[in-house]
């Protein structure tokens, strides 16, 4: 469980102070499927950052499963990303000089995975994204879709309990963004894991359990699956 309490987010000092979050609280069930939606400059992101511990927030807080992101201190707070998290971001960020194995297996070299363990991870990973033949291959050779895929198949490797993605499919066209959201959900149905995904395409938004719509840094409303069906049946 993610839980949010009244975080508030400002950059600056005095007149020039920004306040990016203002009094932000929700609360994310185990296991479930987040859009957080807004256009740009909302919020999103920042809320992103902050929910993952990538960032700290101003006053508030963040629990993870019970634990304060706030009040670990660094090591601890790596620690915990590095076995509890993952991050797939617009840019892909994959080492292009690097084979594609090399860019998978990364995670598992910083959590000191054993080799025999790591390469059957690394190998599932790329079969799970339809890399497989790409196993050697440099990552600047792969189109812009199969970069993602290759940035998903590093993101999942580690097995995580929370994968973060923000924009996934900003930098792709509308099939491969279709094929990226599938690779996702699946993930995140067969592990059970929660997924939150920021972004503004109300289309993939819809897909999604839960959303958190965010505008001008506060949350103007709170979606879920359940509210939206009873909506439906109202107008039935």
């Amino acid at each position: 469980m993610i839980e949010v309490r009244n975080v508030v987010k400002t950059y600056g000092k005095g007149p020039s102070a920004f306040t990016a979050l203002n009094d932000v609280s929700f609360v994310v069930p185990d296991g479930t499927v987040v859009a957080v939606v807004g256009k740009s400059g909302s919020g999103k992101s920042t809320l992103m950052h902050i929910m993952s511990g990538l960032d700290h927030p101003t006053s508030g807080e963040v629990l993870v499963d019970g634990k304060n992101l706030k009040e670990m201190k660094r090591k601890e707070l790596d620690a915990f990303r590095s076995t509890e998290m993952s991050f797939i971001f617009q840019s892909f960020f994959v080492q292009g000089n690097e084979s594609c194995y090399d860019n998978v297996a990364l995670p598992l070299e910083v959590s000191e995975v054993g080799y025999r363990h790591r390469a059957a991870r690394v190998r599932k990973a790329l079969e799970g994204v339809e890399l497989s033949d790409k196993i050697k291959q440099r990552a600047k050779d792969l189109s812009g879709g199969q970069k993602q895929r290759l940035a998903i198949a590093r993101a999942v490797v580690g097995e995580p309990k929370v994968l973060f993605a923000d924009e996934p499919t900003g930098n792709l066209d509308s099939a491969t963004g279709e094929v990226v959201q599938e690779l996702l959900f699946k993930y995140a149905h067969d592990n059970k894991a929660t997924l939150i995904i920021v972004t503004h395409d109300q289309d993939l938004a819809d897909k999604c359990q839960m959303q958190i719509h965010v505008k001008d840094g506060v949350i103007s409303r709170i979606d879920s699956a359940t509210s939206k069906q009873a909506d439906e049946g109202s107008t039935k």
